[in-house]
């Protein structure tokens, strides 16, 4: 019988390289693995689990058992995949993303995610968008404008006060300094 992980700490294709390698060292057959999600042939009891947690935990990941807190992981793997991993602008708010993603009321899950997190669903979607714009911008193959575009900004005003705001700089200076780096996406 299969058994789905959930797994904090799972930002990018490299990790979950990671996590199959890992799975498969320790003798599981992994099905399926996406970001926050890993999925083995077998069933996993007690021993097994936490055989499974002190493998991964020094590699920087954590297994998560509590289901509040796989929901608020589940979450911000949503918003990291819908931020980082799609060049098509968002076609329609975060919380309706959110709620037909997840098929529930938007404030449940942001009430949850807050309690969960101690941040906002909004902040963290701020905080990831933010991240990637660093990531286009150091690129250099896109304007501002197309940037803005590409991450839902109504306008790259918009963008470059929030982006301001977040990190105490334009993004001109962002481009312009190249001692700032960007953070790890486990980091935001």
């Amino acid at each position: 019988m299969a058994t789905t992980l959930r797994i904090k700490n799972m930002v990018c294709p490299r990790c979950i390289l990671v996590i199959r390698q890992e799975l498969e060292r320790m003798g599981l057959h992994p099905h399926s693995i996406e970001l926050g999600t890993a999925i083995v042939d077998e069933t996993v009891d007690d021993l097994l689990r936490q055989r499974i947690r002190h493998a991964l935990e020094p590699l920087g990941f954590e297994l998560l058992d509590n289901p509040r807190t796989q929901l608020a992981e589940q979450m911000k793997d949503a918003i990291i995949r819908r931020v980082h991993y799609t060049d098509e602008p968002p076609r329609d708010t975060l919380s309706d993303f959110l709620t037909g993603y997840f098929h529930r009321d938007y404030s449940t899950l942001s009430k949850l995610f807050s309690e969960v997190t101690g941040t906002t669903l909004e902040k963290f979607a701020i905080a990831q968008k933010i991240e990637r714009a660093k990531e286009l911008l150091t690129y250099n193959e896109l304007t501002l404008n197309e940037i803005a575009d590409r991450l839902g900004y109504s306008s790259a005003a918009y963008l470059s006060a929030q982006f301001k705001q977040v990190t105490g700089q334009t993004p001109g200076a962002f481009k312009e300094n190249t001692a700032i780096r960007r953070k790890s996406l486990d980091a935001v």
